[in-house]
């Protein structure tokens, strides 16, 4: 099921990227000009149903996310992205469905703003309760965000895209906790090496893919550009976060991250058991199971796999959460972890007892 799962996320991607560019190269090469009709509307209705609805329609399989909402905004933005794509010139006759996607975009974006406004608004107090927090930053910053705005996805989002600037830009005089009761998650990895040596490759594909398309594709170089940028500024946050938070247990719960990527919150007592065996560690993980593992070029198993008595949400990047019933840990110093884990859990199974 897992494999079946990945399977289907990739072909939708491949599928996804395939209906993309094949539109654009329709419209935007020698190849595709010349292989038009002379009727071009048929073409063209086609295009926008490509871009307006099978696309969208491929990325919401390739996220595993169906809803409605998602698919609403997913449209207008496919309508959007034919006016560039399809040369102005072929679209007088769909003029109208054109203004409907810029319409329906400009209602979401008028309500976007009113969310940040609100967001604004109530940063003072958010600060205020971070400052009070004992937690490691992602927790408390989190927990203020959910207590003012509880269930407005976009303020996660947008809360997620603050926290990667600040950890990519804010927190390099910074030093990581250090304690009895926090674990490093990295050092017995190069994954922080493996990272950086991302950024690079991202830097080198960068300097290259702009100077081959700057003058062939103003549009496309710039979008690249700045994804490029995107992707080096994440890359640096998330090693800094990653630094920054260490696994960290307290009496009554774990506070576990993995850089910006991930993150979960597991009280001792939904803890049903701790899974130590080599065999089982060494199987394939489940979809069900969520990793904080550091990974490089090797092979590497957990630690120990904390079997959860019912699910339990993580949240990902972008602040959407997911449930997972068992969570697959490795840490630099294991001997030690698994032992405070222990009598944590014994602990809390005594006080369920009382």
């Amino acid at each position: 099921m897992v494999l079946h799962k990945k399977t289907v996320s990739f072909v939708a991607l491949f599928l996804l990227l395939l209906v993309i560019s094949s539109n654009y190269v329709l419209y935007h090469s020698s190849f595709g000009l010349q292989s038009l009709p002379a009727d071009l509307n048929g073409i063209v209705v086609g295009s926008i149903l490509d871009l307006s609805l099978v696309a969208p329609l491929l990325f919401l399989a390739w996220q595993r996310r169906f809803r409605v909402k998602y698919f609403i905004v997913l449209m207008a933005t496919g309508l959007i992205a034919a006016r560039f794509i399809i040369p102005s010139e072929y679209l007088a006759s769909f003029q109208s469905v054109m203004w409907l996607g810029v319409g329906i975009e400009g209602v979401l974006i008028l309500f976007e703003l009113s969310l940040l406004f609100m967001l604004v608004k109530n940063v003072p107090p958010i600060l205020k309760r971070i400052k009070s927090s004992s937690l490691p930053l992602l927790f408390s910053f989190s927990r203020a965000v959910n207590e003012k705005f509880p269930n407005q996805t976009f303020i996660h989002i947008l809360c997620s895209e603050m926290l990667m600037f600040y950890y990519a830009f804010g927190t390099w005089k910074k030093q990581p906790s250090t304690g009895g009761n926090t674990f490093t998650l990295y050092k017995r990895s190069s994954f922080i090496t493996f990272q950086i040596m991302i950024i690079h490759a991202i830097v080198i594909e960068t300097l290259g893919l702009h100077w081959v398309l700057h003058n062939t594709s103003m549009i496309l170089s710039t979008i690249l550009l700045i994804l490029n940028i995107y992707s080096i500024v994440f890359f640096i946050g998330d090693i800094q976060a990653l630094r920054l938070n260490p696994l960290r247990v307290d009496d009554d719960r774990l506070y576990i991250s993995f850089g910006l990527a991930k993150r979960m919150e597991i009280p001792f007592r939904d803890i049903a058991e701790i899974g130590e065996d080599t065999h089982i560690l060494e199987q394939k993980i489940p979809s069900t199971t969520i990793e904080f593992i550091a990974r490089d070029f090797e092979t590497v198993h957990p630690d120990l796999l904390l079997k959860l008595k019912s699910p339990i949400e993580a949240t990902p990047f972008m602040g959407i959460k997911k449930k997972y019933q068992q969570v697959a840990i490795r840490v630099d110093d294991p001997h030690a972890f698994k032992k405070i884990v222990k009598e944590r859990l014994e602990k809390a199974e005594r006080d369920e007892l009382i």
